[in-house]
């Protein structure tokens, strides 16, 4: 059991790291499918001048970034300028779009001149630190570009190449709904990341660019399966299950947080089944009507998927996440109607986050009194508390920096300003919280990592990003000081 639990840590941790080279750079993701979506001959605003940013920014801009955050993640800048300029040479050596090499290249290169700083930086004697810096990263950062261009590049490009081949094999052959059955489950495993960023994307901005949109940004993006097991336990639920459904599918649906229904199927894992029904017959639907997106809709919200969907795909997105909410809620309220036992939500959401491996950000709105009490009791201790005149700046971090540390920093935002405190508040990855940092708030889980990270700061550990009580004890401490 012990060992099934570590490879499931080490997986998702894999995929927390490839959504952590990914994520960051969706804007610019999107950024490029609305200039596609615009001024390409067949866009709306047809302009030859402004549509030849398209070719140099998929070909150039997005891997770059991508390599960039990838080193940066392993050894800081360095690391990212390495990881940059060992990324140029996967483009360079292939001829086409290198994501996949940018997700080598970079972490590769960071660890690389992490490594090699190790060994040599503290050799550097007095007044050639600037030197060694410069000419250090800059001459790693030519050979494994060299290296990168006359080896890696080709090599990396043949594997892409065979999986988009696979990929439009099994388009071809009408079997793309089955993949339903992996990454359904693998979204309640908190395993999404590592096959919707590492594999799905890349490939599908590829096929974007030489057809316009790809179906592959929808297989994980669909809100209609989530949508139909919270509406099921809206109408069939029982206590707190069916009091909190028509809440938890307008933060699903809406606001594009799918993680809120994880709970409820992991109540009753039979309802695995609907939303596996849900999703097959979603992209069966979407298949039918060549439906895709021009670029990757993040967060899943119905809103970002309409703004990535290019016109003639407007009947089929709606039809495929219309018809994916039908057939999972029917599964499901067959499945809730025939059931005879009422499982816990709160053990439910114990258990999501026991996978997930931190306090989820939504959870707050499913069991918020129980968790507000367990909260105040089970604290992880925390270092020195700093006076209110050595409060500058506070922040918010999680693995990726997006959502729980977002949502929780929007709500101290809110408490301080009520409160008349003019205190910085921001949210970061626990990986880049700032130097500058007084006080780090994290989930209990993280705050090891994050006390490591900036030892200098107060570090408030805390269960719950939406309802801890910590927040209220911050903002008396900062009044009163």
């Amino acid at each position: 059991m012990a060992e099934k639990k570590g490879f499931r840590a080490k997986v998702q941790r894999f995929g927390s790291y490839l959504s952590g080279m990914i994520m960051p750079n969706i804007g610019a993701f999107i950024a490029w499918g609305i200039i596609t979506a615009l001024f390409i001959p067949d866009g709306y605003f047809p302009n030859e001048s402004l549509a030849a940013m398209v070719d140099p920014m998929i070909k150039y801009l997005l891997p770059l970034l991508i390599g960039f955050t990838g080193g940066r993640m392993v050894y800081d800048l360095r690391g990212g300028v390495v990881g940059a300029t060992a990324t140029m040479g996967v483009i360079v050596g292939a001829g086409i779009p290198m994501f996949l090499g940018a997700m080598v290249m970079g972490p590769l290169a960071g660890y690389i001149m992490k490594k090699f700083d190790e060994v040599f930086k503290d050799k550097v004697k007095s007044g050639f630190e600037m030197l060694y810096n410069n000419f250090s990263s800059g001459i790693i950062g030519a050979i494994l570009a060299i290296l990168a261009a006359l080896a890696i590049g080709p090599v990396v490009e043949g594997l892409n190449k065979g999986l988009a081949t696979g990929v439009e094999a099994i388009i071809g052959a009408g079997l793309l709904p089955l993949a339903s059955i992996i990454i359904e489950p693998a979204k309640i495993l908190f395993l999404n990341n590592a096959i919707n960023h590492g594999i799905l994307s890349p490939i599908g901005v590829e096929q974007a660019a030489n057809a316009g949109k790809s179906i592959l940004f929808l297989l994980e993006a669909n809100p209609g399966p989530g949508l139909g097991i919270l509406l099921a336990f809206t109408f069939f639920g029982k206590g707190a299950s069916k009091a909190s459904a028509p809440g938890a599918a307008l933060i699903q649906f809406v606001g594009g947080i799918h993680e809120i229904y994880f709970p409820y199927i992991l109540m009753k894992p039979m309802l695995l089944l609907a939303v596996i029904g849900g999703g097959m017959s979603g992209v069966f639907t979407l298949s039918l009507f060549d439906a895709g997106l021009r670029a990757a809709a993040s967060p899943g919200s119905i809103f970002a998927v309409y703004a990535m969907a290019t016109p003639d795909s407007y009947l089929g997105v709606t039809l495929g996440v219309l018809v994916a909410a039908v057939v999972s809620f029917l599964i499901a309220s067959v499945i809730l109607k025939t059931s005879k036992s009422e499982a816990d939500l709160a053990e439910a959401t114990g258990q999501m986050e026991a996978m997930k491996g931190k306090k989820s950000s939504v959870a707050g709105t499913l069991n918020a009194g129980e968790t507000a009490e367990a909260d105040a009791l089970n604290q992880t201790p925390v270092n020195t508390e700093k006076e209110a005149a050595e409060v500058d700046k506070v922040i918010f971090a999680c693995d990726a920096g997006m959502g729980s540390s977002a949502m929780g920093a929007s709500l101290l935002k809110n408490k301080f300003k009520k409160a008349d405190i003019d205190i910085y508040v921001n949210n970061h990855a626990i990986n880049e919280i700032p130097d500058d940092a007084d006080v780090v708030i994290t989930h209990k889980d993280l705050t090891e990592r994050a006390m490591t990270k900036i030892p200098s700061a107060e570090h408030i550990s805390v269960e719950n990003f939406l309802n801890s009580p910590k927040y209220d004890e911050l903002v008396e401490r900062l009044k009163k000081q």
